[in-house]
């Protein structure tokens, strides 16, 4: 098992391509933890956290800290596609890994939209 990774991750360092686009989805997933990390301020303020139909409320409410799951968030997103990569290089090809990475990108992209947005509706004055 540990000689299959250390094969499948050496694949990789000799794709420059999809190296250069695993170093960027880390990085942007590193700056995204850090702005929401930076952009997250104590407050006694609430925040709707989830909608449900079936509820008495239908509207449910957290603490500022429930905002700190989107910087996990784009953790785990960021490593678990890039060991998603690596497998799919090893299986799939090239092409599928490549699409997938732009994929990843794009994921990347649209939760830091999304993160801003909900930051800047609930950002305490």
């Amino acid at each position: 098992m540990k000689k299959l990774i250390q094969e499948s991750f050496s694949d990789l360092m000799g794709n420059r391509q999809l190296f250069v686009m695993c170093v960027v989805i880390a990085l942007s997933a590193f700056g995204y933890i850090l702005y929401v990390v930076l952009n997250v301020h104590p407050s006694e303020l609430q925040l709707v956290s989830h909608y449900s139909a079936f509820g008495v409320t239908h509207f449910y409410r957290d603490q500022w800290y429930y905002l700190l799951v989107f910087a996990i968030f784009g953790l785990l997103l960021a490593v678990m596609h890039i060991v998603l990569i690596v497998k799919i290089l090893a299986v799939k090809g090239h092409a599928l890994a490549v699409l997938f990475a732009w994929m990843t990108i794009a994921m990347i992209a649209f939760a830091w939209m999304t993160t801003y947005a909900l930051l800047n509706v609930w950002s305490p004055s």
